[in-house]
């Protein structure tokens, strides 16, 4: 069974199986999207919330960086694969705060997980699990052949969502 690694500010598919994997997942976002019925997977590693106040101030673009461009994208690519997106369910995993600032208000991570429920609720994905928040980093693996997602924190056990 192939694993591919899924890199900050990155994505990727897989149909029937597979387990796609992204580590260090801090104030990051990892998003798994499923189709059980087709068995179509994706995930996605979100650095940053909005892409909008970067657009234009960026050499090259990269949609997979934002929570507002990946969600879309990975759907794209889901469904080209074989994906149905009336069958796409979302888990997510990060969005933590590893970083203490004296001055701290709502963190990157916290603003990171916002924009991810934002948009599935705005695009209809249902989500079904998470692992957020907290002052830890995080590796998430979708297998696909049966739509498990396993959270992994150094020191604690692994988590199924």
């Amino acid at each position: 069974m192939e694993t591919l690694k899924v890199r900050i500010s990155d994505l990727a598919v897989v149909r029937n199986e597979g387990i796609l994997i992204t580590v260090g997942l801090g104030s990051c976002v990892g998003i798994a999207l499923y189709d059980s019925d087709n068995k179509v997977g994706g995930l996605a590693h979100i650095l940053l919330p909005d892409s909008n106040q970067f657009q234009n101030k960026l050499n090259s673009f990269n949609p997979a960086k934002f929570a507002n461009t990946a969600v879309p994208l990975l759907m794209k690519e889901m469904s080209r694969i074989g994906g149905a997106r009336s069958c796409f369910k979302a888990k997510i995993a990060g969005g933590g705060r590893l970083f203490a600032f004296k001055k701290a208000g709502i963190s990157v991570g916290e603003k990171n997980v916002e924009a991810v429920r934002k948009v599935l609720t705005q695009l209809g994905i249902p989500l079904r699990g998470e692992d957020v928040g907290g002052s830890h980093g995080r590796t998430m693996r979708l297998f696909v052949d049966s739509g498990k997602v396993i959270v992994s924190t150094v020191g604690k056990i692994e988590k199924e969502l």
